[in-house]
């Protein structure tokens, strides 16, 4: 596979897989991985402990000047997010969380800070982002775009899965609920909202595992690579 550094950009709905599958590509790749959703929960999380008035633009913004989001890598080898400094990986994936994620990505204040980082992130190329806007905003440039969606009733049960699995006390009904209610929001946001252009390729994983998930989109690097080289 050809070496030259390339920037993919991995959009689309909640519960979607788009974390795992921009992990597995960085790997693949040997390229930087970096969860944009995960940025933006921190960041919720921050303002949810403060009680930040989400309507009130100079309490937002002063919150943000004290706000460092960034990414390392614990004793198992998994990357985790840090909230000035603290592990926050365990506390931004809760229902409380989730819940409240969409609203505070919509302000433009939010938005503008976390783009900024993004795209110091990406400037030296070489890597995976996951997001809602990263290939119409944050990487318009990017060479491989890929749109991930899937029907609400296969990602609340993976979304499900996912938090029994860590001992939340959640039920079905409360994610699909959520899930439509971020979807909603992420999509009709007047800031960023979730859509795609032309130049994305559709992954619908509703049928699909990871492994076909995976081949797949490694096909589109190659056909990247291979005009480009």
């Amino acid at each position: 596979m050809d070496q030259r550094k390339i920037n993919i950009a991995i959009d689309g709905y909640s519960s979607c897989g788009k974390g795992t599958l921009a992990k597995a590509i960085a790997l693949a790749l040997s390229y930087v991985f970096i969860d944009s959703g995960a940025m933006y929960r921190a960041v919720t999380l921050y303002l949810m402990r403060h009680s930040v008035n989400l309507d009130d633009m100079a309490q937002v913004e002063q919150a943000l000047a004290q706000v460092t989001v960034e990414f390392d890598v614990n004793d198992a080898g998994a990357s985790v997010v840090l909230l000035n400094g603290e592990n926050v990986e365990h506390e931004i994936r809760t229902i409380a969380v989730a819940s409240n994620v969409s609203e505070v990505a919509k302000i433009q204040a939010v938005r503008d800070k976390l783009v900024f980082l993004q795209q110091q992130m990406g400037a030296k190329k070489g890597v995976v982002m996951d997001g809602r806007d990263i290939g119409t905003v944050v990487f318009p440039d990017a060479e491989l775009k890929i749109f991930m969606t899937a029907s609400v009733e296969v990602r609340a049960q993976r979304r499900f899965s996912e938090l029994v699995a860590k001992g939340d006390a959640v039920t079905l009904e409360e994610i699909s609920a959520n899930l439509k209610h971020r979807d909603a929001v992420d999509s009709s946001r007047e800031n960023s909202p979730l859509t795609m252009t032309s130049d994305y390729r559709v992954l619908d994983n509703s049928e699909m595992d990871r492994d076909s998930q995976f081949a797949l989109a490694m096909a589109w690097a190659d056909e990247v690579f291979s005009l480009i080289s």
